[in-house]
């Protein structure tokens, strides 16, 4: 199995996790925080969303630039948004060759180091993680009390 579908699955086994804590937050709950100081239900979730599609993007592409930039999207429904950058950082993600997970990457003015593609991927996972428990924690504030495992296998 090619590097780029192991990394889908590993991807896909947590971001379906993700999604379908998203898919539980009504419209009337996008603004919910758990605390003051907390983002939004509908910040975090985007924020996830789009971070991990740029460091997908600058991983596929080399580009640190592209880590930066700003996504200007007019769709507001979480749910939506979860299907749609889910399916564009996959495809991200299966574009890669096996030599561009190795390919090193100059992020210094960024994180200070530079890295070889596969471990940006792997800082996006890391990133997905620890904002995916914090999402169970909106979650269930919100009332929920049916959740899903912190990772969907197979």
């Amino acid at each position: 199995m090619s590097r780029a579908k192991k990394w889908v699955q590993y991807f896909l086994s947590h971001r379906h996790v993700t999604m379908e804590l998203i898919h539980k937050i009504d419209e009337a709950h996008y603004d919910y925080k758990p605390t003051p100081t907390s983002m939004t239900a509908k910040q975090l979730a985007t924020h996830m969303l789009f971070s991990f599609y740029n460091f997908a993007n600058t991983a596929k592409h080399g580009d640190p630039s592209l880590f930066r930039q700003k996504i200007e999207e007019p769709e507001t429904n979480l749910a939506k948004l979860a299907e749609t950058y889910t399916e564009k950082t996959r495809q991200l993600i299966e574009s890669m060759s096996d030599d561009d997970f190795d390919r090193t990457l100059d992020l210094t003015s960024i994180f200070g180091i530079q890295i070889p593609a596969k471990q940006l991927l792997q800082m996006a996972m890391d990133h997905e993680i620890h904002h995916k428990g914090q999402l169970f924690v909106y979650v269930r504030g919100m009332g929920h009390t049916d959740l899903p495992l912190f990772v969907k296998r197979g």
